[in-house]
């Protein structure tokens, strides 16, 4: 057993020997605090300082326990490792030495070599259904997959986005063990595994915090979600913190997402947080820290994340690609196309300028960023399901426009990441699913239909009234990946097609990437851009992109070694055009430029 491979947490139970168990929880709001294993009679636990309370009782992995926090109210542990009967059931307490990993060694890789594969674990039925899909992705080439948020959520349906047990990997999705055994499945075959984690509030159903822990909550700041959590608190922050080094340490994760941390308020946290990750994980992993972040915080960047998803880039692409104008695409609308150059050129669109959408700033500057601090894609779980209908991209836009955008996506200095089913371009919708209680269920489904009154295709209720139930289980079904879909003929062509983007990355990108800046991108045509970058050995890697229907002049063409060019039939004479729906990329020496 590897008992090397766990980090010690403050909160939880903690397995002392294999009769013995420690458990620690922090109750500020309570007066007493006692401990019910199933199967033995109640034991009070110390208080300590600071609101925490602690025993030990006689008791190994298997054990399920609750907090009695109060005469009519026993709650599960914040800090459980695993809820088997779903979030209003006991903890059980598990032992993170029975794994035998099969690969112990494993270090991870550099951030250059990362193309990033986004996937939902329910869908593709569990942990081990995702071990089963490894070997295609890998063989892709794909170097880590991402998995959406694991903590214990409401029912076996959810995003994932509801839990309320950052430590508790999903229990409809196999055992915790099961977990491990993908990430080493994952490593056995090359490929990172990281983990996205939220850290800005807890689901509607199966949080108890309150009751017993109200400090761990700030009235005074509300967020989408309800008050915000209050990492003011020192224990909150060792929460969060033993949370993310519990992830990479005991289950060997090699990177973690962090949701929408503009919802946290405290920024100095987010700040620490990748020092204190460096500080307390072995020497040589290559460990990875992403954010999502709507401010486009350019400083978090400079502190130590190696990465930011990109939706600026996402947007500009979309609308081009699509002409969509309404909800947040707003932003985009006036030129899409200049957006989209200073993306390339410099990262974010937004860098401190008003918002048409909020009417406030929005960004800071980032132009002195390497190109690989940003995650650019076409599509992500958000872009699709926050659609009401849940489209993927294939339906909304022409392919011969959506083949010139992966040729850029894919070869652009920018970190690359496609979401699943992508890669052979499946037209099956992702929507937005839960299994809450039906009392709750209906409130989410209400509210969700509400939230669409505001875009002219859903402006009357009748239209409204289509949008599918988040509830409904068919909901969960209508998104599961077709593998009939997979294997027809046009699909099969389209992952070669991604095959082959992809290989071109590992061959021309990825060994010139780190170090990689942008050097300009210049408007050329109503929805054409080209975009240089000085690559980490010099060289010059230039991309033309036109997504429009017609021609426009390009007089100063990308030149050098030709690295890729889209449409194969015209792969030469194109110096002073660039045809319509059409991407080229281009390596040259410096002399050469």
């Amino acid at each position: 057993m590897n008992r090397y491979f766990q980090h010690p947490r403050h909160a939880g139970a903690t397995v002392v020997d294999g009769g013995h168990t420690r458990f620690r929880l922090w109750a500020p709001s309570c007066d007493t605090v006692a401990l019910e294993v199933e199967g033995h009679a109640p034991m009070p636990m110390s208080r300590r300082k600071g609101g925490w309370y602690e025993c030990v009782f006689p008791c190994g992995p298997g054990a399920r326990y609750r907090y009695r926090v109060a005469p009519d109210l026993a709650v599960p542990d914040p800090a459980s490792c695993y809820q088997p009967d779903d979030v209003h059931g006991p903890s059980m307490v598990v032992d993170p030495g029975a794994y035998d990993w099969q690969y112990p060694r494993w270090s991870g890789r550099p951030w250059h070599d990362v193309v990033i594969y986004e996937l939902h674990v329910g869908l593709m039925g569990g942990y081990e259904g995702v071990a089963r899909e490894l070997p295609r992705i890998a063989a892709l080439g794909v170097t880590a997959i991402e998995l959406m948020p694991l903590s214990e959520i409401p029912g076996g349906r959810n995003w994932g986005y509801d839990g309320v047990f950052p430590y508790a990997p999903e229990s409809a999705y196999g055992h915790p063990d099961d977990l491990k055994a993908l990430i080493d499945a994952a490593h056995g075959l090359g490929l990172m595994v990281f983990l996205d984690v939220v850290y800005n509030h807890f689901g509607p159903d199966g949080n108890y915090l309150a009751g017993y822990a109200a400090p761990f909550f700030r009235a005074d700041l509300p967020t989408p979600w309800g008050a915000a959590i209050d990492f003011r608190q020192a224990a909150v922050r060792t929460f969060f913190e033993d949370n993310a080094l519990y992830w990479l340490m005991e289950f060997r994760f090699d990177g973690l997402r962090l949701d929408a941390v503009q919802a946290i308020a405290e920024r100095d946290w987010l700040r620490e947080l990748p020092a204190r990750v460096r500080t307390r994980t072995e020497p040589g992993r290559h460990v990875h820290l992403i954010v999502e972040n709507e401010n486009n915080d350019a400083g978090l960047l400079r502190a130590g994340y190696r990465a930011q998803w990109n939706d600026d880039a996402h947007n500009a692409l979309h609308v081009m690609l699509t002409g969509e104008d309404e909800g947040y695409y707003a932003n985009f609308t006036p030129d899409p196309t200049a957006a989209l150059a200073r993306v390339l050129a410099e990262g974010f669109a937004f860098q401190g300028e008003i918002s048409p959408v909020t009417h406030r700033p929005r960004g800071s500057p980032s132009g002195d960023l390497p190109s690989d601090r940003f995650i650019i894609f076409l599509q992500n779980h958000d872009q699709i399901g926050n659609r009401a209908l849940g489209e993927r991209l294939g339906v909304l836009a022409p392919e011969p426009a959506l083949r010139a955008a992966y040729g850029l996506v894919l070869l652009c200095p920018q970190i690359p990441m496609l979401f699943m089913g992508e890669e052979w371009g499946s037209r099956q919708p992702f929507l937005f699913f839960t299994s809450h209680t039906p009392g709750l269920g209906r409130i989410v489904r209400d509210g969700r239909r509400r939230e669409f009154a505001a875009f002219s295709h859903f402006a009357s209720e009748k239209m409204r009234d289509t949008i599918p139930d988040p509830n409904a289980p068919e909901t969960f079904a209508a998104s599961c990946l077709n593998d009939a879909e997979r294997d027809a003929p046009d699909h099969v062509a389209w992952t070669a097609f991604i095959h082959h983007l992809l290989a071109l990355r590992r061959r021309w990108i990825m060994p010139r990437l780190s170090g990689a800046h942008a050097i300009g991108a210049q408007v050329i045509g109503p929805r054409a851009v080209v975009a240089r970058w000085r690559m980490g050995d010099g060289t010059v890697l230039g991309i033309a992109l036109n997504l429009g229907d017609v021609p426009v002049a390009m007089p100063d063409a990308p030149r050098g070694q030709r690295v890729y060019i889209l449409p194969m039939s015209e792969t030469d004479g194109i110096s002073g055009v660039l045809p319509a729906c059409s991407v080229m990329a281009c390596l040259a020496e410096v002399s050469d430029e």
